[in-house]
């Protein structure tokens, strides 16, 4: 065998260890479908890897500080809106409370299919994140379920980063709430321009209803704010009318393209341009008062928390009245506002006012005047408690005799015909506090006057006497038990309780004004008829609870000396109210304030004028103000209580009050003093003396001819069986006596006691707030510090 090498023949096949060639030119830069697979495999698997760690690690965070405030709203009893407070004007309600239009027009704007996709678009929400990222704009193109959750979770910046959370929060958000509830979030969270977050608050904004009355064009424009809710406030902008009419045909177009609205209806329809951009809702005017003091009653009885309030989501229906709200802030300008002028007289500028009314019966508080504009006055005059209440008070002391079978200090019941003497700074008697003698209004002195009488004239002797009779403890608990508060400043057991010295509010003077017309059951003041949180749960409210303060013949006696000062004393001006009315005039200490308390059968309302400096918030006298001498109870008081009652009860059945009296006090006994031996009196401008005449048939009052001392400076009535017959007159007890008088054992001027039916009465100068004046006012004299 030969040692070379044989010949490899040709056409066979490579050797077995000849290596493989490789792929040559364009082939090797395609991939291999195993890499593809391969590839596809491992990036399908980090995306899922990728959204696994994403839905574990995003959690559905808490709600974001602004998707949760919301405003509290404040109703007129009949449902019509007062004011809403708060940072952010929202009201959340549940699907039940917005209309199905509404709903329908929402989703036909925003997410036409929402009831049927998934939670995310992943392709638009790709888009709008690339577009974002790219700087080429603000981009959308997300859910409903997504926006929702931007608004309540979330802030509203545009990152890729939020739109992460975005979507993976949605994910997990379908998974958890129902459709319902997502798109009841989202009509929740919406803004819609005009500071309105949420369907509801929009639905006032721009058409003053509720979510749930929205019909199909006026819902279709507020989803079409939605997607500017600047550019499309055709108020705002009319220029951009074009613009928001097209938006609002393309959701009407949605809306009958998914069914829910027909061609015929939407052929009808046209575009329902929104009320001008007021701020009815604000703090202005009343507004601002009435939210001040339910809040104040809400916290201050333990309704609900401050915090809690402050939180917002409250609906809360007070007992106010809106025609006797208006019917009130009318009638102050009319008879008090419109009749200053400020730049002509510097003490116009002090005039504030403030009044309540309230119904006897059920307590309910139905109108309040508390200043001209909360922005510009902040105090609500209605519930201030720092001006004296004056005469208005007189009537409790007398309540309070027939209460507590009271006498005089000669031993003789209290009754409307109980004689005492007028005389000025007369020295009360039984009082161990020292000497006391309060001054009459303007000095006068009125002599021997019947307890009606000096009702009707406001006489401060009779009435500083007739407390320390009664007792001014017994005072004092009688006021309190009629609905004053017990912490009232000054109300202090005293002989000057009987003069106001005490510092109650309209509220507090209503409210007990309104125990009297209730014929002596009290029942605390109603102010909130109802309270809801987030249109849902129903916040309990104190029941309401009533008791006996004084007897029906105590108040119902009152009630009937009252009605002679609207008829025939300080209160005339009252009759204009073209109803059956009892009342008490009163005017604080140098005339600082000036009241009116009154009440028909239906309505209890107290009115008061007072004065204080805008600049320092001193109270001030109102002498002059109006261009008048002085303001007194007669005149703009019962002006704005008279118009008021006649217009806030216009329609109503006119009653007349319902009387159980004290024994005797039916009948009105004559005047009984003789004023020829007592100072004169002269009424204010016509400058001639004022005796009421003699009536002989008047009947007696009652303890006729028991022969008590002649003391007349005890406060009691007082009889001549020690004195000296004078000529001209008469024996104590005997008919017919025309004048004469008898001076008793003390030396003081006494009279017969009014046991003789045809007495002389006494001085009839006029009494608190009447005279001769324009519309109640006094004319000449100068005006001087009042006792009252």
């Amino acid at each position: 065998m030969s040692d070379e090498p044989q010949p490899q023949q040709s056409g066979r096949g490579r050797g077995p260890r000849e290596p493989r060639r490789g792929r040559t030119g364009w082939r090797r830069a395609v991939p291999t479908w195993r890499t593809t697979l391969s590839a596809l495999l491992l990036g399908a698997l980090l995306l899922l890897g990728v959204f696994l760690l994403g839905y574990t690690l995003v959690q559905i965070p808490p709600a974001n500080a602004l998707a949760i405030k919301q405003a509290n709203v404040y109703l007129y009893a009949d449902g019509s809106v007062i004011a809403r407070d708060g940072e952010v004007n929202r009201e959340n309600v549940g699907l039940g409370r917005v209309s199905e239009e509404a709903q329908h027009a929402v989703l036909a704007a925003e997410d036409r299919d929402f009831y049927t996709e998934s939670a995310v678009d992943p392709q638009a929400m790709i888009r709008a994140a690339w577009n974002t990222a790219t700087g080429k704009g603000k981009q959308s193109g997300s859910t409903i379920t997504q926006q929702y959750v931007k608004n309540y979770y979330l802030q509203q910046e545009q990152t890729v980063t939020r739109k992460v959370k975005e979507f993976f929060i949605a994910i997990k958000l379908d998974r958890e709430q129902s459709k319902d509830k997502i798109l009841e979030g989202y009509l929740n969270t919406s803004y819609f321009g005009r500071n309105a977050y949420g369907i509801q608050a929009a639905a006032h904004a721009y058409y003053g209803v509720d979510a749930q009355d929205l019909d199909a064009g006026r819902a279709a424009y507020l989803a079409a704010l939605v997607n500017a809710p600047s550019q499309y406030d055709v108020v705002a902008h009319p220029e951009n009318r074009s613009a928001a009419e097209s938006r609002w045909n393309y959701v009407l177009d949605g809306m009958v393209e998914k069914g829910w609205l027909g061609a015929t209806e939407r052929a009808g329809l046209t575009f329902p341009t929104p009320k001008g951009n007021t701020n009815s809702t604000g703090m202005s005017g009343q507004r601002g008062y009435i939210v001040q003091i339910m809040k104040d009653h809400l916290t201050g009885n333990g309704i609900v928390g401050e915090e809690e309030l402050d939180a917002g989501g409250y609906r809360i229906t007070t007992t106010l009245q809106k025609d006797k709200q208006d019917a009130f802030v009318d009638s102050v300008n009319d008879n008090l506002m419109d009749r200053l002028d400020p730049e002509e007289r510097e003490v116009d500028t002090y005039v504030r006012a403030g009044g309540t009314a309230v119904e006897p019966r059920t307590g309910k508080v139905r109108a309040m005047y508390n200043g001209i504009d909360y922005v510009k006055q902040y105090t609500p005059n209605a519930t201030r408690r720092d001006y004296q209440v004056g005469s208005i008070f007189k009537p409790f002391v007398f309540a309070s005799a027939v209460e507590n079978d009271s006498s005089t200090q000669g031993g003789r019941p209290i009754t409307p015909n109980t004689v005492y003497d007028g005389t000025n700074k007369r020295p009360v008697e039984g009082w161990p506090g020292g000497r006391y003698a309060p001054a009459n209004e303007d000095d006068r002195s009125y002599g021997h006057i019947t307890v009606r009488e000096a009702t009707d004239k406001s006489v401060n002797a009779v009435y500083a006497q007739m407390a320390v009779d009664v007792g001014s403890d017994k005072v004092q608990q009688t006021a309190i038990g009629l609905g004053i508060p017990s912490t009232t400043p000054e109300l202090t057991p005293s002989p000057s309780i009987a003069l106001g010295v005490a510092t109650a509010s309209t509220l507090d003077m209503a409210e007990a004004y309104a125990t009297l017309a209730n014929h002596g059951v009290h029942g605390d003041p109603v102010l909130i008829e109802k309270v809801t949180k987030d249109g849902k749960e129903t916040v309990p409210l104190p029941e309401r609870k009533t008791r006996r303060a004084v007897s029906r013949e105590a108040a119902d006696t009152t009630t009937a000396v009252l009605r002679g000062v609207v008829q025939n004393g300080t209160a005339a001006a009252a009759l204009a109210a073209g109803r059956p009315a009892a009342g008490k005039t009163g005017t604080a200490e140098e005339d600082k304030a000036a009241w009116f308390a009154g009440y028909t059968p239906e309505l209890a309302t107290v009115v008061a004028v007072m004065g204080q400096n805008p600049d320092t918030a001193a109270q001030e006298k109102l002498y002059g103000a109006m261009g008048m001498p002085r303001v007194n109870g007669g005149g703009a008081p019962a002006e704005i209580w008279a118009q008021f009652t006649r217009d806030a009860l216009e329609g109503e059945p006119v009653s007349d009050f319902d009387l159980d009296l004290q024994a005797g006090a039916e009948r009105t006994a004559p005047p009984t003093a003789d004023s020829s031996a007592l100072p004169s009196a002269t009424a204010p401008g016509d400058g001639t003396s004022r005796t009421p005449g003699t009536d002989g048939s008047a009947s007696r009052s009652p303890g006729d001819g028991t022969g008590e001392d002649g003391n007349s400076t005890g406060g009691g009535t007082s009889d001549g069986t020690n004195g000296d017959t004078t000529a001209g007159g008469g024996t104590d007890g005997g008919a017919g006596q025309t004048g004469g008088t008898t001076d008793g054992p003390t030396g003081t001027t006494g009279d017969t006691d009014g046991d003789g039916p045809g007495e002389t009465g006494g001085a009839g100068g006029t009494g608190e707030d009447t005279g001769t004046g324009d519309r109640g006012g006094l004319t000449g004299f100068i005006p001087r510090p009042r006792g009252d």
